[in-house]
């Protein structure tokens, strides 16, 4: 159901390659350094999601641009550690980069636009950017920053009913969120308890922000004896989809993802 995060990865080149291109004609026709694209991004490598990555660098090529030969790519991994987003971002903006990034998520994008007062910051968001303070207005986006809203928010409450449908019997849905990603662990939550209410639903809140406490989170699951799971869909969690289907399956558990992707048994 979050298949929009496809699209919108070459929509996010496009910008990118155009803010490239922008760059003053003076000084791509020097022996100057080479552009550089600062790509920001919550993860630990591109390992978990290089669909999207190997996606990128093709979107870059179609548009004229390579890396290595006519532009740079500077990459910052956060390790899974949200903390250390808004020192990764402030790196990125010293170095400086003609454009950042702001890859996996509304948070990284806030961590972004903090960083960044000038340079042109390219975002992808489940949420709205303007409730977010990442652009004035949608009609006017005033500052440094522009992306896309792939309205995933509004799909959270839909996939918990897509759930109660395909399990009529189920009365309690656990559901599974990282703490460390604020901005989509309260929008998840805002809008699949409100839906819950009127589902006639039971919903207990599982929290995970490591490998070794998604498996605590599956050990209390398995001892509130809920009917199904709900996988929050922020992008730690979704990077350890393997290990989160795996749990599943071993206690026999139905789960909702937020997306499914061919990768999925890494």
């Amino acid at each position: 159901m979050d298949n929009a995060r496809y699209v919108d990865r070459r929509c996010v080149v496009r910008l990118a390659g155009g803010i490239i291109a922008a760059w003053p004609l003076a000084a791509l026709g020097q022996r100057t350094p080479m552009p550089v694209i600062g790509f920001l991004d919550p993860r630990s490598s591109p390992d978990s999601f290089s669909d999207q990555i190997a996606g990128f660098h093709r979107g870059l090529k179609d548009i004229g641009f390579v890396e290595n030969e006519n532009i740079a790519i500077e990459y910052a991994w956060a390790h899974d550690r949200f903390d250390q987003l808004p020192g990764l971002a402030a790196e990125l903006v010293r170095r400086p980069v003609a454009v950042l990034v702001a890859s996996g998520g509304s948070h990284v994008a806030v961590v972004a636009k903090a960083a960044a007062t000038t340079t042109p910051i390219v975002f992808a968001v489940a949420q709205d950017p303007v409730k977010l303070g990442l652009v004035a207005s949608l009609a006017r986006l005033g500052g440094n920053a522009t992306g896309f809203n792939y309205f995933n928010v509004e799909l959270y409450a839909k996939r918990l009913e897509l759930l109660r449908k395909l399990l009529p019997q189920a009365a309690r849905v656990a559901v599974l969120v990282n703490p460390s990603d604020s901005a989509t662990m309260e929008a998840a939550l805002r809008e699949v308890e409100t839906a819950s209410a009127s589902l006639g639903l039971e919903i207990k809140v599982f929290k995970a922000s490591t490998s070794q406490e998604i498996d605590v989170a599956f050990a209390d699951l398995a001892r509130e004896r809920a009917d199904a799971l709900y996988v929050g869909g922020d992008t730690f969690l979704h990077s350890r989809r393997g290990q989160i289907t795996s749990l599943a399956a071993r206690q026999a558990i139905a789960a909702s993802h937020p997306l499914i992707t061919p990768d999925q048994s890494r």
